[in-house]
């Protein structure tokens, strides 16, 4: 029996445990964060079971994901490529959308977010070229220059629908860039470079987007409507309005009365901050949120909001604690590896996952401007859920070589020195 566990458990136990003490945390407060859900479909059950199905799903690409080799990852690289600039056009042409949006395409009825795809693609893309160009003081000055092609590609066709996501992505390809030992004069030009780019966006989002928090809601439908129609540009550009608006609710954040605070203009961000007041040290309990019944996306975009309601300062620390064991073991385990790929992968998706879960930590508890970006393995999710296992079965399958190879070579140097 545990010779057969252990063939379904491969890989770094603590990945391992981190990974289940997260899907467990995630079970219990989609459960209790699903209120609305369970309102519109009549059923205290359905949003739950459909997660923990998913959640089997993503568990089952994860186990296939961590018997493959390290050097099919590498084979694989280009075929993922193709599929994911192919896709991130095609969401742009005709993709659905959904909460204004346009994020999702659908194929045999399946939807799913090609950037949670195009991610791990990049990430994938920028170890291999980090690794083949290593030299003995560093990396090849031209594996800057590859990098940064792949990147110009696939970042700002993300940008376009999810600017948030795209900005998180291209900080992971910075730092695997130091960890990949890239010339420091061109990653000191290269923060040139992003600074101005940031400003140029930053400005163009000022000028042409309108804040909608400001404009009374049927002149900004009648507005909208009739630009979407005649507006050749408004395809591209429909973002910057959101963008606006929550860029102009973040510099503008300043401390109220509770009698002053809007709950209707700012929903989310009042309401979010509400379950957190109240939780105290030890929170409220599993299943006792109330802020949930306010909250459109606390089993999404907040949900770490309602674990702080649910579970206390104490649980909150402890869940943001799960991802900073994730990001050093993953460490360790690159630490381990004698080849440079699956070390500069295994931090790569390491970062990726943390990254994004500390950014929406710090947009739950108003650090910082609110955006879609779900926690990693714990919020409700569809491609993002399955994509982020198969993200930890990556990992899970590079400690299994880099253990295996630590233990050939303890072999290796115990057989010479009983030679000797």
């Amino acid at each position: 029996m545990e010779n057969k566990l252990g063939n379904i458990f491969k890989g770094d136990k603590v990945i391992w445990m981190v990974f289940f003490f997260l899907c467990i945390i995630s079970i219990v407060e989609v459960y209790s964060a699903s209120s609305q859900l369970t309102y519109k479909g009549g059923s205290y059950l359905a949003p739950v079971i459909k997660h923990i199905g998913i959640l089997v799903m993503g568990i089952f690409f994860m186990i296939i994901t961590l018997n493959v080799g390290c050097r099919y990852f590498k084979i694989a690289t280009p075929f993922l490529l193709i599929v994911s600039i192919a896709t991130l056009l095609w969401v742009i042409i005709a993709g659905q959308s959904t909460n204004g949006a346009q994020r999702w395409i659908s194929i045999l009825g399946i939807q799913f977010q090609p950037s949670e795809i195009a991610k791990g693609t990049l990430v994938l893309a920028t170890a291999q070229i980090l690794s083949a160009m290593q030299t003995p003081t560093g990396a090849d000055r031209n594996a800057f220059k590859y990098i940064l092609i792949v990147s110009g590609i696939i970042i700002p066709l993300i940008m376009f629908e999810n600017l948030s996501t795209a900005v998180l992505l291209a900080g992971v390809i910075f730092f695997m860039m130091i960890i990949g030992r890239v010339p420091t004069q061109q990653l000191g030009k290269l923060m040139g470079i992003a600074v101005l780019g940031i400003v140029f966006i930053f400005a163009m989002v000022m000028i042409i987007g309108t804040d909608t928090g400001n404009v009374k809601k049927e002149n900004n439908l009648t507005e909208r409507t009739h630009e979407a129609k005649e507006d050749k540009g408004y395809k591209v550009f429909h973002r910057f309005d959101t963008w606006k608006s929550r860029i102009m609710k973040y510099a503008n954040n300043k401390d109220l009365r509770p009698e002053d605070i809007d709950l209707d203009k700012d929903a989310q961000t009042a309401h979010a901050n509400i379950a957190i007041a109240s939780s105290n040290v030890v929170g409220k309990g599993p299943g006792n949120s109330v802020e949930r019944d306010f909250l459109s996306q606390a089993f999404s975009d907040f949900i770490y909001a309602i674990i702080i309601e649910e579970m206390g300062i104490i649980g909150a620390i402890i869940v943001a604690f799960l991802y900073i064991i994730l990001l050093f073991r993953s460490g360790r385990i690159a630490n381990r590896c004698e080849n440079t790929f699956p070390a500069f992968l295994a931090m790569g998706l390491a970062l990726l996952l943390v990254t994004q879960a500390l950014f929406n930590m710090c947009v739950a508890v108003g650090l910082a401007p609110v955006t879609g970006q779900p926690l990693p393995l714990v919020s409700k999710g569809g491609t993002s859920t399955v994509i982020n296992c198969i993200y930890i079965g990556a990992i899970l399958s590079i400690s299994r070589s880099a253990k295996k190879k630590q233990i050939e070579n303890e072999d290796l140097r115990t057989f010479k020195l009983s030679a000797a």
